[in-house]
């Protein structure tokens, strides 16, 4: 008899388990506090108790972790110096969607070599996440791979369903059970209505296959999260403006959800160009101080220095602090728009008292 199984599985490797890892890096008392009182603070700004600006910064995606904290430790003091009017999250993204191939991210190819050491990638990016908590930093990741939350995800005050797969299914029953609040970006090719229709998905309760701590799978239930809301990146063309929030906002209005909108400044927003992230991020802050309430949120690709470069295959002549992905706005950048945002907003806040 042909066998009709796994025809083109070239083989299986054994995983550790979530529960193996996490013995072997706890959770730390430090790091859990920080993740507790980011994840609420960011369900408070969400609930509009706390009116400070949320600020998600970071690298586009992590390949080289002692940039990472490099970065972390900059951003951590930085985060101090504006904490009376913003929340400082830190991007970091381990992992990559792609339209055909490329790069999936440090989790599947820690090596930068094709050999898709996937263990070796969960462990150091639980570290990595580890060591920037304990900054007393929370952090943002992207959720992919429906089996990778079970490892980190109790180390993220903020996730985000990219605009790739804010239509699927997979990715709208998991968000349903995450333990933070989950941003859904909109298409891209700018419909707004996927992003809507997941954050509908994801408030009601949903039962699907996945794996528990054990990596034993089985039938997970959850009970539905109600911290959902539209991260908007553009399209066909940016929607930042003022018209195309309000459009959002009723729409979102229409379909009785929360009026929660962070935008994010890369992507389709700068046409992936790093020049143009200032802009839209100044642009969404004037509309922020006329008086929109809609917009509760900024997200930035920062990284040490501006721009990106393309990897060879060698890692060690890549530039240090410089992405492989998309292009990310320099250090300096990020401060003067951070500072600037923080001057401009104490001053409302003052006229206001």
């Amino acid at each position: 008899m042909h066998a009709t199984d796994d025809i083109r599985i070239q083989g299986y490797t054994a995983m550790q388990t979530p529960r193996q890892l996490k013995h072997e890096l706890p959770l730390s008392a430090g790091a859990g506090e920080c993740v507790r009182t980011g994840r609420k603070t960011i369900q408070d700004i969400l609930d509009k108790k706390d009116r400070r600006l949320l600020v998600i910064s970071g690298p586009c995606s992590i390949h080289d972790e002692e940039a990472a904290l490099e970065y972390a430790h900059r951003l951590a003091r930085l985060s101090r110096e504006v904490d009376r009017t913003m929340v400082v999250v830190m991007r970091v993204y381990f992992e990559k969607p792609r339209t055909t191939v490329g790069w999936k991210g440090l989790i599947n190819d820690p090596n930068l070599d094709d050999t898709c050491d996937i263990q070796t990638g969960l462990y150091r990016a639980r570290r990595l996440l580890l060591q920037i908590n304990e900054l007393g930093l929370p952090v943002a990741t992207e959720m992919l791979d429906p089996i990778t939350p079970q490892y980190v995800a109790d180390l993220v005050s903020w996730s985000a369903i990219g605009a790739r797969t804010t239509e699927s299914q997979t990715h709208r029953q998991m968000a349903s059970g995450l333990s933070m609040p989950v941003g859904f970006k909109n298409s891209t090719d700018g419909n707004l209505g996927t992003a809507v229709n997941a954050m509908q998905a994801a408030r009601a309760p949903q039962t699907f296959l996945g794996i528990d701590q054990d990596g034993q799978t089985c039938v997970v239930k959850t009970g539905g999260n109600t911290y959902g809301h539209v991260v908007l990146r553009g399209g066909e063309k940016p929607n930042y403006d003022p018209i195309s929030i309000e459009e959002t906002r009723l729409n979102l209005i229409k379909k009785g959800l929360p009026e929660a909108v962070i935008v994010d400044c890369s992507h389709a927003n700068c046409h992936k160009k790093h020049q143009g992230q200032g802009n839209v991020f100044k642009n969404v802050l004037e509309q922020i101080l006329q008086g929109n309430e809609a917009i509760l949120g900024l997200m930035l690709e920062s990284n040490l220095h501006e721009g990106s470069q393309k990897f060879s295959g060698d890692p060690s002549a890549l530039e240090y602090g410089v992405s492989i992905t998309d292009e990310c706005i320099s250090w300096e950048t990020t401060e003067e728009l951070l500072h600037h945002a923080h001057r401009r907003l104490s001053r409302v806040k003052l006229q206001a008292a």
